[in-house]
């Protein structure tokens, strides 16, 4: 790679990023590099976030400062062998599996024998054949540059899945989109993007994964589309579990039209520094999403989760509740907002966050909000930071168990009503190991 023409260095501001962009937009498709051209407008009137601006207070991002990130602009990567991702693979049985490397497809690492009936499966670059109009048409429509780091992803975005289920469709087997992540001789930035489509009285499963092979450094820079039609129904479960030396946001944005149902469980386990950013927005009546999330941060680990959930219209409800357990230095961030337009009269909506503290060094700052513009509503929020249970502790080591075995089995505890949520046995056990293992080096 050409060090000086893709990299982003210390003290970069942001024009040099603009720079970049600029050079992934004089190649591709037309349809893509509107798509791209739009993220560049965008990029070249914002700035980096610090911390005068509120939704960013609590989440420094110095790491651009302390890093010289490559751009990874070559997408091929096949010396990885499906024998290398063995250990990151689910039991899934005939499930669909799309595999992307370092923000790229990878065909030899990816399972789409299986034939089901109306999915449509492809690639940003047509990795898969052509992509469809209806898919094109449909790319950066509901996204949002919210932060600096959404328009950069339009900007540079390399690859990612679009999968588009037809009207009616029920898939029973779960589509599954895994990124791997493989350290390169410098750290690398990457922007995968992706759009799920439900047309209307759609129904699918999605999984959606974030890992990494090794403890390399490098940036992940990613942003879903998901639009549900009417009367869809999507179950979406997000694991990220990333290298300890990793940076990873994420922009999830979801458009909800009239008695569509949305339900999203995810945990984010990895990173050094972990973002997840999710906007949920109500645009026909009747609609319903709920959300669940488990959050771990170890020692000087931040993980933090932003939520912007919008009723625009009557008759909907929205659950969110999220749980973080830290322990030394770790530092768990959560700002979740519910606004209620003055139309969006019988909305009921319930936000909770929950954290446990195993260490009198770790941080949490939880920031629930409730905005009510309308006046037949039913809305609550509210959230807990607190130790372990003394009583419960007391109780379990009366009856003979251990300081330390009692200790995890309540941690267990109060992360299982998330764990519950998840519908894929492979997904949960998965997260149960990831929570086991890390207990058993911090109680």
């Amino acid at each position: 790679m050409n060090t000086a023409e893709n990299s982003v260095t210390a003290g970069t501001d942001l024009q040099q990023l603009l720079q970049i962009g600029q050079r992934r937009l004089s190649g591709g498709v037309g349809w893509l590099a509107d798509a791209r051209r739009r993220g560049a407008e965008q990029l070249a009137s914002m700035q980096l976030p610090d911390r005068k601006q509120e939704a960013w207070r609590y989440t420094p991002v110095s790491f651009l400062d302390q890093t010289r990130y490559e751009a990874i602009v070559d997408g091929r990567f096949e010396a990885l062998r499906l024998d290398d991702i063995e250990d990151l693979l689910l039991e899934q049985r005939d499930a669909v599996r799309l595999v992307f490397v370092n923000g790229y497809f990878a065909p030899a690492l990816s399972s789409l024998a299986s034939d089901h009936a109306g999915v449509t499966l492809t690639t940003l670059s047509g990795a898969l054949g052509d992509v469809p109009a209806q898919i094109r048409a449909r790319l950066d429509r509901i996204a949002e540059y919210r932060h600096v780091f959404a328009a950069l992803n339009s900007a540079l975005m390399s690859d990612g899945a679009c999968i588009l289920v037809s009207s009616g469709a029920q898939v029973q087997v779960p589509i599954e989109v895994l990124h791997v992540s493989v350290g390169l001789e410098e750290p690398g930035i990457s922007h995968p993007r992706h759009l799920v489509v439900l047309e209307d009285g759609a129904s699918a499963r999605l999984i959606e994964r974030y890992c990494s092979l090794g403890d390399a450094v490098y940036f992940n820079n990613a942003m879903v589309e998901v639009e549900l039609g009417a009367g869809s129904e999507l179950v979406h479960e997000r694991l990220q579990e990333e290298s300890g030396n990793a940076q990873h946001l994420s922009d999830l944005q979801v458009r909800l039209d009239e008695r569509s149902r949305y339900r999203l469980v995810q945990a984010t386990l990895g990173g050094a520094w972990s973002r997840s950013d999710i906007r949920i927005v109500f645009e026909g009546e009747g609609a319903e999403a709920e959300l669940d999330g488990l959050m771990l941060a170890h020692d000087k680990q931040l993980n933090d989760v932003h939520l912007d959930v919008r009723h625009n219209v009557p008759n909907c409800t929205s659950r969110e509740s999220f749980r973080g357990i830290l322990d030394g230095k770790g530092r768990v961030v959560f700002d979740g907002r519910i606004v209620v337009e003055r139309d969006a009269q019988q909305t009921d909506a319930m936000l909770s966050n929950h954290n446990l503290m195993l260490s009198r060094s770790a941080e949490v700052d939880t920031k629930p909000q409730l905005e009510i513009y309308a006046d037949d509503v039913k809305c609550s929020h509210g959230t807990t930071v607190g130790e372990l249970d003394h009583d419960m502790l007391f109780y379990l080591r009366s009856r003979g168990v251990p300081e330390a075995q009692a200790k995890r089995m309540l941690c267990e505890g109060f992360a299982q009503e998330v764990l519950d949520r998840m519908e894929s046995p492979a997904l949960r056990d998965r997260v149960g190991r990831h929570l086991a293992s890390r207990l058993t080096t911090t109680v």
